[in-house]
């Protein structure tokens, strides 16, 4: 943790010129930006996958870290030292407080309450946001699954000579018996998607929750990590679609050029 302190409290120093008393704050957020730089790699692998979880390891890869950040401003010391990082604000609100701790010095439109209520705003603002473009995707991916099922293979219509039986078939099998078996498979799989696409999204604001009880530098690096998480999924479903439309295109002009 003292590493941590250490790292945070020269990105401080450095932004402290420009950002005057809320250079801490600037730290925090430029930190959160730095670890999700790292884990970048593995968040475009988990996009990959196309897995209604996608992201997930990222996400338990970012646990430490917030546990580290947690400790730092709750810890009055830190290696035996006094914590200095305790001392620093984001505007009138210190870095170490709790919501409850900011009623209490001023009530909710206090000076420190507003701040923390900018900070729910915003929080609020990036949770829907995520909400919103999580319902498309699962309402996309499920209407991709339900045009692949209506397809004459999603069908189990038969293939031409489909029909006939083949050696060592077991008798009374009807055809097209395995298309049957896809097509319950990919019903169980949109109902899956269905459910998913209605939960996952709402998890965002449970952040909202968990910023009111942690101490104000938490809360920043929660928001921070969030948007990310938000704007590195749209720029990879943009890149993933633009490099489709670009094999199409590609496949088009083969075509053209064969006929």
């Amino acid at each position: 943790m003292s590493v941590f302190t250490h790292l945070v409290a020269e990105l401080g120093r450095l932004l402290e010129p420009v950002l005057a008393q809320s250079a801490t704050a600037a730290a925090i957020v430029l930190f959160t930006v730095l670890v999700r730089l790292a884990l970048h790699p593995l968040s475009r692998a988990a996009f990959r996958g196309a897995t209604p979880a996608a992201g997930c390891l990222p996400l338990l890869l970012q646990l430490p870290v917030f546990f580290v950040m947690y400790q730092a401003f709750s810890s009055a010391k830190v290696g035996g030292e006094a914590n200095e990082l305790l001392g620093h604000r984001l505007f009138a609100a210190p870095l170490g407080s709790r919501w409850t701790e900011a009623l209490g010095e001023g009530g909710l439109f206090g000076a420190q309450g507003l701040v923390f209520l900018g900070l729910f705003g915003a929080i609020a603002v990036v949770a829907a946001w995520s909400a919103v473009r999580g319902r498309k995707a699962a309402a996309a991916a499920a209407a991709a699954a339900a045009a692949s099922a209506a397809t004459p293979a999603g069908r189990g219509k038969a293939k031409p000579g489909a029909s006939k039986a083949k050696p060592g078939a077991k008798p009374g099998a009807k055809p097209g018996a395995k298309a049957g078996a896809v097509v319950e498979v990919s019903a169980e799989q949109q109902e899956v998607m269905r459910k998913l696409g209605g939960v996952l999204p709402l998890l965002s604001f449970g952040t909202l929750i968990t910023a009111a009880v942690v101490p104000l530098a938490a809360g920043l690096y929660l928001l921070t990590t969030t948007a990310w998480s938000v704007a590195e999924r749209i720029w990879l479903q943009y890149r993933k679609e633009r490099a489709e439309r670009a094999d199409q295109a590609e496949q088009a002009a083969q075509v053209e050029q064969m006929a």
